[in-house]
């Protein structure tokens, strides 16, 4: 049943490391203490101890899946313009913060330890293809999120044994239908929007109720007592203290 730890074919993801039933999951890699969505950051998640890395995709001119979360380069690079008219090579080219590159998809997956899950969000138009392909046949945990919520459909389609998840940044009417439509492992709600109600409303669906973005420890634990399954976060040592 959809909302249950391993129902999917797909490896389900591990046990949380210090909250019991409250995964860490690190926004953007550690984004608050390093250069967001480069090698560099999803290291120091990694050092830090997570349970899981969240990522963002785009594609580029030349069809190349690059970690990166806005469609321009101009907040996270040295660079100027779009990602879907910049060539692979270009883009490479810049500097992502203190000296990072803008990695692919494969140098993350192949860099995270297969013990830790991996969230991929379809960030950029037409990425459910290109990122069906690259994560067929992976076994490690993984979960593959969007707003965009027919480009998961596409997704879905292509990797139904792969869990999915709609991202929401303001509850609305139809919410857990389309969370029924996709047969989602969770629904991931942006923290201003996560009380009792909404979590309750998703977890009476049968899903998870995963939260972003979170970066204080006492927000984690109440979240944690409402019953949320994980959070995302810029600062991962925060998190992983529990709150006294």
């Amino acid at each position: 049943m959809p909302g249950q730890l391993g129902f999917v074919m797909h490896a389900p993801w591990p046990k949380p490391q210090r909250y019991d039933g409250l995964w860490v999951i690190g926004h953007r890699g550690a984004a608050g203490l390093a250069p967001e969505n480069t090698l560099a950051s999803f290291s120091q998640a990694v050092r830090l101890g997570v349970d899981a890395v969240e990522l963002d995709v785009h594609l580029s001119a030349d069809e190349r899946l690059l970690v990166i979360h806005d469609a321009d380069v101009e907040r996270t690079t040295n660079g100027r313009g779009k990602v879907a008219t910049t060539t692979f090579a270009a883009l490479r080219r810049l500097d992502a913060g203190d000296g990072e590159r803008i990695p692919t998809l494969d140098e993350v997956l192949e860099a995270v330890p297969t013990r830790i899950a991996v969230n991929i969000e379809l960030k950029g138009r037409g990425t459910a293809a290109p990122v069906a392909r690259a994560v067929t046949g992976c076994t490690r945990p993984l979960l593959v999120s969007a707003f965009d919520h027919a480009e998961l459909a596409r997704f879905r389609d292509l990797c139904p044994d792969i869990p999915c998840a709609p991202l929401l940044a303001e509850w609305r009417r139809g919410v857990l239908d389309t969370a029924r439509a996709l047969d989602a492992w969770s629904v991931n709600l942006a923290d201003g929007i996560a009380g009792t109600a909404t979590v309750n409303a998703v977890r009476e669906s049968g899903r998870l109720c995963l939260v972003y973005t979170v970066n204080d420890a006492e927000r984690a634990a109440a979240l944690r007592a409402m019953g949320v399954a994980g959070v995302f976060g810029d600062f991962p040592d925060r998190l992983l203290k529990p709150a006294r």
